[in-house]
């Protein structure tokens, strides 16, 4: 019985189609923040956070309202639970840069427990953000994220000179800001602020995806090595490809399923934080597994065999 022959996908050609969907979510993207807008979470653009946790029902709306009457402030209201001791609590945002005084906090947590008295309302936390701190560590944040993405460009450049390494090291690099954009915009699509889940994020993408990226080029400069002379460019990084996307794919769905669980944990018990970084990062996953496979070498090869013809050799690899 003869031996079945796995899938083989050509990839280098595909190249075009890949351009066109991410071309097509990055416009989505661009057109969900012309229609939603971005919205920048407080601890960046500054202002004042309480927390409030109260006994059985109270609505979102009237909880709002008592805010609003005595603050004369358009405040933020959003449930949540406390999982230690899974009492309900209401996290409310006050923009702007004065503080938040002692006497302001009694007063309206006087208020609230006027309008709800059956429900035991409490004050848990109060926090401040000057827009000066928010601004600093965004700035800082960005900072980071240049820092990372020009080591990646020297580390791949150095270990894979043999294939034009800095070429790499730079497709690599687009890849993953084609991922960073990905995570934007599932923020924008998912109506959620931009905070620090947001650089926690494309700080954990970043490695994530480069390291996919890394295993194809390690596999192109092996095929390279063996086949040099006798397959084209293309030829090898289709190879390579193929022979890595079991591995890749593997090691994706069990990251995905893995944080999906924490996504839907997060949405079972309401603790926003969790789902703001388990939903952005399962898009930023996604997108990173397809950059790698799809766009990143693919592009690559494009840039390396521009103005060859098909049948050149890979030992043009060096030219």
């Amino acid at each position: 019985m003869a031996k079945r022959k796995p899938h083989y996908f050509d990839f280098v050609g595909s190249l075009k189609n890949y351009i066109i969907i991410s071309g097509s979510l990055l416009l989505l993207a661009l057109i969900a923040c012309f229609v939603f807008g971005v919205e920048i979470d407080i601890q960046f653009r500054g202002g004042n956070m309480a927390t409030y946790s109260y006994a059985g029902e109270v609505a979102e709306k009237d909880f709002h309202d008592v805010i609003v009457d005595v603050t004369g402030i358009d405040a933020k209201v959003t449930g949540s639970q406390n999982i230690q001791t899974g009492e309900p609590n209401y996290n409310v945002e006050f923009s702007g840069s004065e503080g938040f005084a002692v006497e302001e906090q009694n007063e309206l947590l006087a208020a609230l427990q006027k309008a709800f008295p059956d429900n035991n309302i409490q004050s848990v936390s109060v926090s401040s953000v000057s827009p000066t701190m928010g601004k600093d560590f965004l700035l800082k944040s960005l900072v980071a994220v240049f820092f990372s993405s020009l080591f990646m460009i020297i580390y791949i450049a150095v270990r894979f000179k043999k294939i034009g390494g800095w070429s790499a090291g730079v497709f690599a690099v687009i890849a993953l800001l084609h991922d960073v954009a990905m995570v934007f915009a599932a923020f924008v699509i998912f109506r959620m602020p931009l905070d620090d889940n947001f650089i926690a994020v494309v700080l954990v993408i970043l490695g994530y995806s480069v390291n996919d990226t890394i295993v194809i080029y390690d596999r192109i400069r092996e095929n390279e090595k063996l086949y040099g002379e006798t397959k084209t460019l293309k030829e090898i990084v289709n190879d390579s490809t193929n022979e890595t996307l079991t591995r890749t794919i593997h090691t994706s769905v069990s990251t995905l399923g893995a944080m999906a669980i924490v996504c839907v944990m997060g949405l079972i018990y309401q603790v926003d934080s969790i789902v703001t970084f388990s939903l952005p990062m399962i898009a930023g996953l996604i997108s990173g597994s397809y950059s790698s496979i799809c766009l990143c070498v693919s592009a690559w090869t494009a840039w390396k065999t521009r103005g060859q013809k098909e049948d050149k050799k890979a030992k043009k690899l060096m030219a």
